[in-house]
């Protein structure tokens, strides 16, 4: 459904990337209307960005005043996306100011805000700028974390701009949760925004796992599965439009990483154990640990230093040897006091007999299964998912076949209840 999009841009050298954001927002048919700061122009002109939107472009509330734009743009919009948000526009907007068309238009959007930094690594990690991202998420507002990577000049650190094509599919999910939720809420008079717009998982962290691990037969071959990381994905990209903090350990996924999401790459099994238990563990820990990677159950006893050679005798039979279960450990760890997470598992089965699924939820441990088919169109690789999901307390969940980011948000709604 068309929605109505207001664009921030502030004065930042990644401006040039919001071209492309803009695109992909008026392509999927939304009304967008940009509105720069005054400075932003000075990387892109306003004769620009009013040919790609086809609205009018201002920065001061002066034009068009008969129309009020610094009250009328925040009420009627369905999100407010602002990319780049530099640190002088992070720092301005947590105080409150409105010096201008864009952060008086932050003042009174009654609508999910959507900030998408980009600065240098010092700026960024400076602690009056993370003081002021730390203000903007307890008022509700997603603040991306920036993607690492080059900056300006010969710099290279975290503080780039996420890809336009990740920042727009945070953006679509928070649309899509927006206009299914409907705008009741937002009507002048009711409580602050952030009282409501909060979002379900603002300050919690979580983990994700995706994609394939692989097994080394030798340095050339290994054992490994169709897993792309394109469900686990969704489940990071759908959690961080949440408001969840979010840390993604990935095997072998060639996708892009998900705006505002923290990657750690692993190959083998063992290696995804090291790292997602890392993960859960560090700081206060983590709130919850989904599971949706394709984890070999099983490894070659031996690896073989030097490629196997095909000279006329037969090969040595293959000999294996069992995996670690990282989500049975996780939940081992977790009844022993080691941990406090709602742990969800994936399971991709082409036989789904409820009997099955949870007698394998409880030789498991965790707090949710989600059991979804293979074949058929469905599973590894493909843009469409559906699943049962099995809950330790006895309920069933349903999640008909659709978009892998709408299976993300009902795992998320069970694990947001749980939670609570």
């Amino acid at each position: 459904m068309p929605a109505r999009v207001i664009l921030g841009v502030g004065a930042g050298i990644a401006a040039y990337k919001s071209c492309e954001l803009l695109r992909l927002l008026t392509e999927s048919g939304h009304h967008v209307r940009v509105v720069p700061t005054p400075d932003a122009l000075r990387f892109v002109g306003e004769a620009t960005w009013a040919a790609l939107s086809g609205e009018p472009v201002t920065t001061d509330a002066w034009t068009g005043v008969a129309e009020v734009p610094h009250v009328r743009l925040g009420q009627s919009a369905s999100l407010v996306l602002v990319a780049p948000a530099t640190a002088d526009l992070l720092a301005r907007a947590a105080a409150g100011m409105a010096g201008d068309l864009l952060t008086a238009t932050l003042l009174t959007a009654r609508c999910p805000v959507l900030y998408a930094p980009a600065m240098h690594t010092e700026m960024w990690e400076h602690p009056a700028t993370q003081a002021n991202v730390s203000m903007l998420r307890s008022r509700g507002a997603i603040v991306l974390e920036p993607a690492v990577g080059r900056l300006t000049g010969a710099d290279s650190g975290a503080g780039r701009l996420p890809e336009p094509a990740e920042i727009f599919a945070v953006a679509t999910r928070l649309l899509a949760r927006e206009l299914a939720r409907g705008r009741a809420a937002r009507e002048p008079g009711q409580a602050h925004a952030a009282d409501w717009l909060r979002p379900d998982l603002a300050g919690r962290r979580v983990v994700v796992s995706a994609g394939g691990t692989r097994e080394e037969i030798d340095p050339v071959r290994f054992i490994g599965n169709w897993s792309t990381g394109t469900q686990g994905y969704a489940l990071a990209r759908t959690a961080v439009a949440r408001g969840a903090e979010v840390t993604v350990v990935a095997a072998n996924v060639a996708l892009p990483d998900p705006a505002g999401a923290k990657v750690t790459r692993v190959v083998s099994a063992r290696d995804m154990q090291d790292a997602v238990t890392a993960a859960a563990a560090q700081g206060r820990g983590a709130d919850a640990v989904v599971m949706a990677a394709a984890v070999a159950d099983y490894r070659p006893q031996t690896r073989s230093p030097a490629k196997i050679k095909k000279d006329g005798q037969p090969p040595e039979p293959l000999r294996l040897t069992g995996n670690p279960d990282i989500l049975a450990g996780l939940a081992l760890g977790r009844a022993r006091g080691s941990g406090h997470q709602v742990l969800v598992g994936f399971a991709a089965e082409t036989d789904t007999a409820a009997e099955a699924a949870q007698a394998k939820l409880a030789r498991k441990g965790c707090d949710l299964l989600v059991v979804n088919p293979v074949g058929n169109g469905l599973g590894f690789g493909t843009i469409d998912n559906e699943a049962v999901v099995y809950g330790a307390d006895g309920s069933v969940t349903q999640i008909p076949r659709g978009p892998k980011d709408v299976l993300a948000d009902v795992v998320w709604d069970l694990v947001s209840a749980r939670l609570r």
